[in-house]
């Protein structure tokens, strides 16, 4: 007697179960994640050391190496002190340490992460000048792929932390939330539009600086480009934080032609709200630090130099309105992250 080949769209026979659907590929998780991330950090490491063996390229950025606040033998020294980090959250017995224990590992891990990533700042320079090539900022090929690099092994470092997080607590095998975890938001909180608000404010205080000291005085070029970057500008310290907790930063207007009324991707807003807000916290969360301690040993933070010569006070205002700007946008782009995401199936979270 022949027997049937059962292909996707046959009928299923009395007596068979139907065959079951092709499961979807396992997320980068667990020993394949801490393998990832071992090997990009000693890739990167490696090129540190032959760099600084004398063989690195020329210039690297605008002020010379291709990375800050670590640099040198200091980046080689944050590699390999990443390696041990990351063995450890890969490992199985660190699955059995114990509730301090477990905070400690993740503390380093997640030091470690904001060091590459804090070492990566110049990269926000690198976007812009790609992006904008007239604009006047000049863009450094090798210097960017190193800082992309570097910030790379931060990232993976925090994804290999989430992970031993999520494989030592209870919670939901399903998406890894935490028992105790909150759901979904039901509505954006007051805080989310404070936050939001907050941020446009810095964005309003950094164009006040500006026009303070007159739009003349801009080292940028102008052009094209310059007019693509302050539309952006504008519209990413006022549009985009407001779209992150106003209902019209989820689904879209009335006005908007064909699709009215329809969901607004949620990556669509999310990601340049978050990608945004990290830079601007980081960099000139850094150039405020610099800023103080400058201060402090009584040097000008910013001498006039390439023939642009603007008060320190303007500095003062600008700086801080710019990381208020990314802070404020940070939250509230964790209240819109929360609002719009979908409720696991099997915990409801």
């Amino acid at each position: 007697m022949r027997t049937m080949t059962q292909g996707p769209n046959a009928p299923v026979l009395p007596g068979r179960r139907a065959a079951a659907p092709p499961r979807r590929p396992a997320r980068l998780s667990g020993p394949r994640l801490t393998g990832v991330a071992l090997g990009w950090v000693v890739a990167y490491g490696a090129l540190r050391i032959y760099w600084r063996l004398g063989h690195a390229p020329g210039d690297l950025s605008p002020v010379g190496t291709d990375l800050v606040v670590l640099d040198g033998w200091d980046s080689v020294g944050l590699c390999a002190l990443a390696l041990p980090v990351i063995i450890a959250l890969g490992s199985g017995r660190a699955l059995s340490l114990d509730g301090t224990a477990r905070r400690t590992l993740l503390v380093a891990a997640g030091g470690v992460a904001i060091a590459f990533a804090a070492c990566a700042a110049l990269l926000l320079l690198d976007v812009i000048g790609a992006i904008l090539p007239g604009l006047g900022i000049e863009f450094y090929p090798i210097g960017a792929l190193s800082r992309s690099a570097c910030l790379a092994s931060g990232v993976l470092m925090a994804l290999a932390a989430r992970d031993y997080r999520r494989r030592t607590r209870a919670g939901c095998g399903a998406c890894g939330g935490a028992a105790a975890a909150p759901g979904p938001l039901d509505r954006t909180p007051r805080w989310a539009y404070a936050a939001a608000y907050f941020a446009v404010a810095g964005c309003l205080v950094r164009i006040a600086a500006q026009a303070a000291v007159g739009f003349g005085q801009n080292p940028m070029s102008s052009g094209v480009s310059a007019v693509l970057f302050e539309v952006g500008f504008v519209l990413g310290g006022s549009v985009l934080p407001l779209a992150l907790v106003h209902s019209w930063g989820r689904t879209w207007p009335r006005w908007t032609p064909r699709a009215a009324g329809r969901r607004i991707p949620r990556r669509l807003v999310l990601w340049p709200g978050a990608g945004i807000s990290g830079a601007l916290v980081l960099y000139f969360g850094l150039m405020l630090l610099q800023m103080f301690w400058e201060r402090l040993n009584g040097r000008n933070p910013f001498p006039a130099t390439g023939g642009l010569d603007l008060p320190e006070t303007f500095f003062w205002f600008a700086v801080p309105g710019y990381f208020a700007w990314g802070a404020g946008m940070a939250v509230a782009a964790v209240a819109y992250a929360r609002r719009t995401r979908t409720a696991c199936r099997t915990c409801g979270h």
